[in-house]
Parts: structure tokens; C-alpha cells; sequence
């Protein structure tokens, strides 16, 4: 019995290139930017690593190893380090090799021997903010904390933040990359308090909807407070590379730690403190830059 091929096409119609986007999905930032890239390639057949046939070109974000089989096979690469990081970047096979770095982070040491084009941060594709915004967004990454260190975060301050948040603003929703399981279970006592995956929810629009913002320091939690100009309040951080990024930020910024979920400051930040990092519009626009690179290679014609 034949079998059809999943890209079966009209002849009559025009060319559409094929893409497989690969991230880690334990990583916020990875997940942010492989959904805010993938909104502006509309123009392609997107696939996930589980497709069965060879993508034209593929996007992978923060995921090496997925990389490297893939320039194995001789499928062209756009590979993006998504996460700030104290230390420098591993080596990627890919065809192109970007850093999500903007430029108030540019005084950064790069050890990695491969040449890296930095990229600004990736912006939400839609910038409004609901008008009547109601509760609590906590977007929380814990990726590479050892089981101790989470551990300790998720029982003496989540908990207790999660329940303040329902307490002052009705309602709380707890994103998390790493560990999810555990937080679910940690906050399922808490009443008013959802928990979803950071792989399987569009926290974009959560922000879009909130209220009051809370986040762990990541790139994805600067460039959704900084595009739409909102208040942002930092979680205590998870790790060394968690801990240079806030430290870096609050030398720019007037943010507030909330080590103490009970303290006034923690639910009236400062707002819109972002001037000091940039309003550069086409900065706004560097998911859409990167989408367009894809594309190019997606439709470039294969030469034997």
C-alpha cells in the first residue's frame, strides 16, 4: 500500500518552505522565543521535532543537542542562545549563531569560541494591555536551581506570595518551567491559584490580562514589562545566572525584590521604570527580523 507524504501540495501552488522549531521546553526564555518567532512565519509549514519527514531549515532555541543532530543531517540551522548567562555560550553547530543580548547587556564577556550576533530582546507580536486587567501573573523559572534551592523557593515564599496575590487581586496565575509538578502540588491548597506549564500557555496574554506582574529574573520578564511599559516586580532569583541578571537590572532600573511577599512595595511597583534600557521601536521588531533569516533559508533552492 503507498503511503502519501504529510507534504503532499497542490502543483498549482505556490512554494511553501518547511520548518521544525526545537526548544528546550524547561526553559522560559527558550519557550518565549520559539513562540514569538513562530508567530511571523506564517508564510511556512511549521513542524515539531516529532514530524516525520526533513524540514527545509530549522529553528532551534537553547537546545544543543537537537542542533546538532539536526546539522547532522544536513538540515540548515538558526540557532539562538535565548537565556543570559554568567558564563559564556557552548558550541552550536548552525548555519547562524545569535544571542539574545540587547544592548544594556552589552559589556558582557562572550568566552564562546564561535562568532554570535547579538539580537535585542524578543518582544510580545501584539503590545496592548487588556483595559480591565484583574489579578496576578507569577512567571517563574527555576531552570538549572538544584532540588533544594527550588524546593526552599516554592515552600517559604511562593506559597505565601501566591496566597497574598489572590488576597489582593482575586486571582493568581503561576507560570513555571522547571519542576512544575511540584508547584502544583505545593499551591494546590491555595484557592484562586492556577499552575501551567510554561511550554503549554500563552503568557503573553496572561501579562496582557494581569493586573500585577511578578517574575523571576529572565529575558522573557524584562521584555514583556519593558514592551508594554508595565510595572514588573522580581522574584527572588534561582542561580548565579539569575542573580547577575538582577543585579545588572537594578542598576538601570528601579525594581523591587520581593523577598517578603507581605510588603506594601511588592504590590505597588514602580511604574514603567524603562527608559533607561532603551525605546528603540526596531528593537520591537527583532522576532520578526529573525523569522525573516528563517524564511530566506527555507526558500533558497537546494543545490546538488
Amino acid at each position: 500500500m503507498a503511503v502519501l507524504s504529510p507534504r503532499t501540495e497542490d502543483p498549482g501552488a505556490p512554494a511553501r518552505g518547511h520548518v521544525l522549531l526545537a526548544d528546550e521546553p524547561r526553559l522560559l526564555d527558550a519557550s518565549t522565543a520559539r513562540r514569538r518567532i513562530a508567530g511571523h512565519l506564517t508564510e511556512l509549514d511549521v513542524s515539531y521535532p516529532t514530524a516525520p519527514s526533513p524540514p527545509d531549515v530549522a529553528l532551534v532555541c537553547d537546545a544543543p543537542e537537537a542542533a546538532a543532530r539536526l546539522s547532522g543531517q544536513g538540515v540548515p540551522v538558526v540557532y539562538l542562545h535565548c537565556r543570559h548567562r554568567v558564563t559564556g555560550y557552548p558550541a552550536v553547530p548552525a548555519v547562524t549563531r545569535l544571542v539574545q543580548r540587547p544592548d544594556w547587556l552589552a559589556g558582557l564577556p562572550t568566552t564562546s569560541q564561535e562568532p554570535l550576533n547579538a539580537v535585542q530582546l524578543l518582544a510580545p507580536r501584539r503590545l496592548t494591555r487588556n483595559r480591565s486587567r484583574s489579578g496576578c501573573l507569577v512567571l517563574v523559572s527555576a531552570y538549572e536551581a538544584d532540588d533544594a534551592e527550588r524546593a526552599d523557593f516554592t515552600d517559604t515564599f511562593l506559597r505565601p506570595a501566591a496566597a497574598e496575590a489572590v488576597r489582593r487581586t482575586g486571582h493568581c496565575d503561576v507560570v513555571c518551567d522547571t519542576g512544575f509538578t511540584a508547584v502544583r502540588k505545593a499551591l494546590g491548597p491555595v484557592a484562586g491559584v492556577r499552575v501551567h506549564r510554561a511550554a503549554d500557555v500563552d503568557f503573553d496574554a496572561l501579562h496582557a490580562a494581569a493586573e500585577t506582574f511578578l517574575a523571576s529574573p529572565t529575558l522573557t520578564a524584562v521584555s514583556l514589562a519593558w514592551a508594554r511599559n508595565a510595572p514588573l516586580t522580581l522574584l527572588p532569583p534561582l542561580g548565579p545566572d539569575q542573580r547577575d541578571l538582577a543585579d545588572r537590572l537594578r542598576r538601570l532600573v528601579p525594581i523591587e525584590v520581593a523577598e517578603d511577599a507581605r510588603r506594601p512595595a511588592v504590590w505597588t511597583p514602580h511604574p514603567g521604570p524603562w527608559a533607561p534600557l532603551g525605546s528603540d521601536d526596531d528593537a520591537r521588531r527583532e522576532a520578526q527580523r529573525i523569522a525573516r533569516r528563517v524564511r530566506q533559508l527555507a526558500l533558497i533552492p537546494t543545490v546538488f
